[in-house]
């Protein structure tokens, strides 16, 4: 993402349920309230990791020029249609990177992909503060570029699928 792909005037737009729960939370608070809960967040986002048991649609697993580790996408739709998401994170991934995997991961918990692709991204000024994204916009919208891009693999994997039968 470049930063003139960085809104500038944002307009309120609608999120799924569990993100505009999480963005209303931090529209509360100050820029510091804001850095303290972006760090409670990254504290917990191994609990984003795929479980032992689990199984996926889609995996993606790689290392990206924006970021500084590698950083794995697993997708999973169950047959009512909504996604699933697990991510691991390499050791050195940032902070802000961290908290914002777990925000997306529960914030987009039980969406569609469709859903999922339709996310503006305007939210993450509103959670994360001016500030930070201004210095680190490409870590504070790379998780959303990488969730978004699992989901439409899925939905053209889908869409080829119907053709074929």
């Amino acid at each position: 993402m470049r930063c003139s792909d960085i809104p500038t005037n944002p307009v309120p737009s609608h999120y799924p349920s569990k993100l505009q729960q999480i963005v209303d939370f931090f529209e509360g608070l100050s820029e510091e309230d804001k850095r303290e809960n972006l760090i409670v967040y990254s504290d917990s986002a191994r609990r984003c990791e795929p479980k032992a048991d689990e199984t996926f649609d889609l995996e993606d697993i790689r290392k990206d020029e924006e970021c500084t580790d590698t950083v794995g996408v697993f997708l999973r739709v169950d047959p009512e249609g909504k996604a699933h998401f697990r991510l691991t994170l390499g050791p050195q991934v940032q902070t802000l990177t961290k908290a914002m995997t777990a925000i997306l991961c529960k914030g987009l918990e039980d969406t569609t992909p469709q859903e999922v692709l339709a996310v503006p991204s305007d939210f993450v000024p509103r959670i994360v503060g001016g500030e930070l994204v201004r210095v680190r916009s490409q870590t504070t919208y790379y998780i959303l570029s990488r969730m978004k891009g699992i989901c439409k693999v899925w939905l053209d994997r889908q869409r080829l699928k119907s053709v074929d039968q």
